[in-house]
């Protein structure tokens, strides 16, 4: 399957203003960016390419085909850009394996652990590190660590801040002293797809019309107050609730949403409390799709958090904060 690129958008300059090309490579999508010398992007190209789905496979040179197909543009134009990239290609499928730096890590770290490839270009690409918290149950990340700085921006002077990263394995990280300190990974958005398309409760299930906030909000109260006995338990309610008639088909999606979305912050509130934190005390920052985090946010304040943020423009800042720490581009004035 070919990865098919397209421009998003040329408004903040020229491109003969280029100053650094980014990447934010993943499993399925690669989002790359083209970035002044004052930290601005000029230009961002999107394309299907992720890691597991190269236009043609990675040993006949399908790292190098897709990195071409976003960026050749950019470098016909200025050769010696340097490139930078996040993600899935440092892993061990990936175009080069960057091998994780461990908790604590701060910027210093992730610099320190980047590796470089050499695309056939002639182009040195420079691979930033994932993270990793060793540990009985260890726990990894890898292109999260690049938005979780970008989210730091100002912030850095905070002495902890918790940040949570929505999406198929979320993540919740707390930042101490802007080094990630430790995170919990929580595979919320998988179970979720699970439960609706491979179990008996999909089997009831109709897709609403429009999302149903009062039906995902249902589900958070009932994870947060009789969920002691955990996701197993509480997800058949999806079904029992239909079968008596009081939960309509429509509703049952997004029932089932905000019960593993409420299991998932109950997990997040208990582990917190075992580090004397509240989460209700907490002011969390939400990097993500902008209608699930506010899910998220609806979610929290169940919980009594209700002072949490969407923050935009993550991946952006971080991948040029880091491209600063490394030395590739001079820091805007």
């Amino acid at each position: 399957m070919t990865g098919r690129t397209t421009e998003q958008h040329m408004e903040h300059g020229k491109q003969g203003d280029a100053a650094l090309i980014a990447l934010d490579w993943g499993t399925t999508s690669l989002r790359a960016y083209l970035f002044d010398a004052a930290g601005k992007v000029l230009d961002t190209r999107v394309s299907t390419a992720g890691i597991m789905n190269l236009p043609v496979p990675a040993e006949e040179g399908g790292f190098d085909a897709a990195f071409e197909e976003a960026c050749g543009m950019w470098l016909a134009a200025a050769p010696s850009l340097p490139v930078l990239a996040a993600g899935m290609v440092g892993s061990a499928q990936g175009w080069v394996q960057a091998p994780y730096v461990e908790t604590p890590a701060g910027e210093d770290a992730l610099v320190a652990g980047i590796v470089k490839v050499r695309a056939a270009s002639g182009a040195n690409i420079a691979v930033v590190p994932g993270v990793l918290e060793p540990g009985a149950l260890p726990n990894v990340m890898r292109g999260e660590e690049t938005q979780i700085f970008g989210a730091l921006g100002a912030q850095e002077e905070r002495e902890t801040a918790l940040i949570g990263l929505p999406g198929t394995h979320a993540k919740w990280v707390v930042v101490e002293g802007a080094r990630i300190a430790r995170f919990y990974t929580f595979m919320t958005g998988e179970v979720y797809a699970a439960l609706k398309a491979h179990t008996i409760l999909g089997r009831t299930m109709k897709h609403p019309a429009a999302p149903d906030t009062a039906a995902f909000l249902r589900g958070v109260m009932v994870a947060r107050e009789h969920g002691s006995a955990g996701l197993l338990a509480t997800a058949f309610s999806t079904r029992t609730l239909g079968l008596t008639d009081q939960l309509a088909a429509d509703e049952q999606p997004d029932y089932l949403s905000g019960l593993v979305i409420g299991h998932e912050l109950a997990g997040l509130e208990a582990v917190l409390a075992r580090r004397d934190v509240a989460l209700a005390a907490c002011a969390p920052q939400l990097i993500g799709a902008d209608a699930l985090c506010e899910r998220y946010r609806l979610a929290l304040a169940q919980f009594g958090c209700t002072a949490a943020q969407i923050v935009r423009e993550a991946t952006e800042r971080g991948l040029w904060r880091i491209a600063v720490r490394a030395g590739l581009v001079g820091a805007a004035v």
